[in-house]
């Protein structure tokens, strides 16, 4: 069966088999698809009906996602396990990721095995846009600090403030790696840098959107994401100068004022960081999004 390199144009067949089905989980999005290329060769094809994508790397190769069809088949889900195990020496590689909670009795009853990954954290956008109330009482007291001390400007993220952005994420690189000793987290600093690059190169084509702060005139923060759906405002990153206070709060709640057509923003996943975690219970998710991996008992195969 032929897999189809994934580019630009088919970001319309994607859209419409992601359409297919109700998605909370940040996963579901071509722009969140397509900005893994600088990591993985991602491939699609359709079997029955349903779209199917594959990253492949030097390890090995793995589904982003399950079949993405009205309904969960039997059939390609086989299919999609033999073209995996055609790719990797090790089948135990092979396996499915971002399975939604409602499919996970599907798989079950197919004896496929269920691994929790990493939730995604949803907050009411109402909460963050007003941070009213006790539970937000220190974020509100570090905005007021921020509007009441700095000279400042927030305005749409425009691609002529890429340079500028990049370059303060150099800068918040360097400090986050300075303050850490753990070489898996400055790892994913730089992967992340490579994911914003590519995030920057195709920013309109991934319909991303965004805000900037500038503060004495220089950028000192900014934020983009994308549209989930009709409620749900997926937030890839916010980026600010750490010696700024009340910064990274000023930008978080603008940005939610700005999204006033969204119920929820989901703030993705913690990636197993604690403090990131810790950061991200801060803001009081109304609730975290449960996503699993699906693999094979070794015993049936």
């Amino acid at each position: 069966m032929k897999l189809n390199k994934l580019s630009l144009k088919d970001r319309k067949l994607l859209n419409q088999h992601l359409a297919l089905s109700w998605h909370e989980l940040a996963g579901f999005s071509f722009t969140n698809i397509y900005i893994w290329r600088p990591f993985y060769d991602i491939e699609w094809t359709v079997i029955e009906d349903s779209l199917c994508i594959f990253f492949r790397d030097q390890v090995g190769c793995f589904m982003y996602l399950p079949p993405l069809a009205k309904q969960p088949q039997l059939g390609v889900i086989q299919q999609a396990f033999v073209i995996m195990d055609k790719i990797n020496k090790n089948k135990d590689i092979s396996r499915i990721e971002n399975i939604q909670q409602e499919d996970l009795n599907y798989y079950r009853s197919l004896g496929y095995l269920c691994h929790e990954k990493y939730p995604d954290y949803l907050c009411l956008r109402s909460d963050l846009a007003l941070l009213k109330g006790n539970k937000f009482k220190s974020q509100r007291a570090a905005y007021n600090y921020f509007i009441k001390h700095y000279d400042f400007d927030a305005g749409v993220l425009k691609l002529a403030d890429q340079v500028g952005c990049l370059s303060l994420f150099s800068s918040w690189i360097k400090e986050r790696q300075a303050q850490s000793n753990d070489d898996l987290y400055c790892g994913m600093l730089e992967d992340n840098r490579r994911v914003i690059q590519e995030a920057f190169a195709n920013y309109k084509q991934l319909d991303l959107e965004g805000i900037v702060v500038r503060v004495d005139k220089q950028i000192k923060a900014f934020s983009f994401g994308y549209r989930l759906n009709s409620s749900i405002f997926c937030i890839l990153y916010e980026i600010t100068d750490l010696a700024i206070k009340g910064l990274a709060q000023f930008i978080f709640r603008q940005f939610s004022q700005d999204l006033k057509g969204y119920q929820y923003i989901n703030i993705m996943d913690d990636s197993g960081l604690e403090n990131l975690r810790k950061t991200k219970l801060a803001y009081k998710p109304a609730r975290l999004i449960p996503a699993y991996i699906v693999t094979r008992d070794d015993r049936k195969y």
